[in-house]
């Protein structure tokens, strides 16, 4: 069957080639794939040297074969995968149901497929602010996709959220959603976020520590700008006075199956929207990766498998 592999240039990080058809364990199920959409990670699992990663860790297909342990969905039926290892972009694919959630006959391929990484992301950093409704959160490193759900998500709970962004970022359709937009923020006040979402690092990621009410938590999720956080003890004072700093992972903290099925439902009602910025043809991903390495793509990219 056809998949598509590193290559270890970075001009062209990904080609064709022709690899066995996948045999399921008995708790995989056998899925033709329909189309997959690109992450950041695969672009940077494909950036490194002497990578064999093999990209899409989210997709969309068909079931051709049911596991064989009986777990999972049956055969014929649509199902959204998470398979963070990769390999989906491929005509097939050998995925644990675990990590397979069956979309709604309402919700489109193209958007399930959008949804997965990010909003996964999204659902659990929210979930480990604990109960939304009255709170005023902080978002640094938004514009992105977790942030386009991190906002649809928290408004929809009943929470306040205000996304850090500079001009010239991609931020209009966070103010759209319901976000309030800041630029600068060292002119909002101390002490006046109940929970700070940061994924940038840095200068923007440590003065963000000092907009914290006193005992508010700070969620830790990235460093973006490869720049480690300083905290001054003292300066905390000033706000964020006996904070709590929690390094936060998404995966391992629920079930992948349960909370794809909660993303599917929140899409098929309209809560959440997924911006897709590109659809096209799978022979096109390495002009795609190259536009995500270069910040030049808004949105998901999705690409069918033909």
């Amino acid at each position: 069957m056809r998949a598509l592999q590193a290559t270890g240039d970075p001009a062209r990080l990904v080609e064709f080639t022709d690899i066995p058809d996948p045999v399921p364990a008995p708790h995989e199920a056998l899925i033709r794939v329909e189309v997959f959409s690109l992450n950041r990670p695969d672009y940077l699992y494909l950036a490194m040297p002497d990578t064999d990663y093999r990209p899409g860790i989210d997709a969309v297909g068909v079931v051709e074969h049911p596991a064989a342990d009986g777990s999972g969905p049956r055969a014929g039926q649509r199902v959204v995968m998470h398979v963070p290892t990769g390999g989906a972009a491929a005509e097939r694919i050998a995925a644990p149901t675990t990590q397979l959630a069956a979309v709604p006959d309402t919700l489109t391929s193209d958007v399930a497929a959008g949804l997965p990484l990010a909003g996964m992301v999204a659902l659990r950093l929210l979930r480990a602010a604990g109960p939304l409704k009255g709170l005023n959160l902080l978002a640094t490193g938004a514009t992105g996709g977790v942030g386009q759900f991190l906002v649809q998500l928290a408004v929809h709970e009943g929470a306040a959220i205000t996304v850090v962004a500079r001009e010239h970022d991609p931020w209009a359709h966070l103010a759209r959603a319901g976000a309030i937009i800041a630029h600068d923020v060292d002119l909002l006040p101390p002490g006046g976020f109940d929970v700070v979402l940061e994924s940038v690092g840095g200068r923007l990621g440590s003065a963000a520590a000092l907009r914290l009410r006193t005992g508010g938590l700070f969620l830790w999720y990235g460093q973006a700008s490869a720049e480690p956080l300083t905290l001054d003890f003292f300066e905390l004072f000033g706000g964020g006075q006996s904070m709590t700093l929690r390094h936060f992972v998404y995966s391992g903290l629920a079930d992948d199956h349960e909370d794809l099925t909660v993303l599917l439902h929140l899409a098929a009602r309209g809560v959440l929207q997924v911006e897709i910025g590109h659809r096209g043809d799978w022979g096109q991903t390495a002009d795609v990766l190259d536009s995500i390495s270069r910040g030049n793509l808004r949105g998901k990219a999705v690409l069918e498998v033909r």
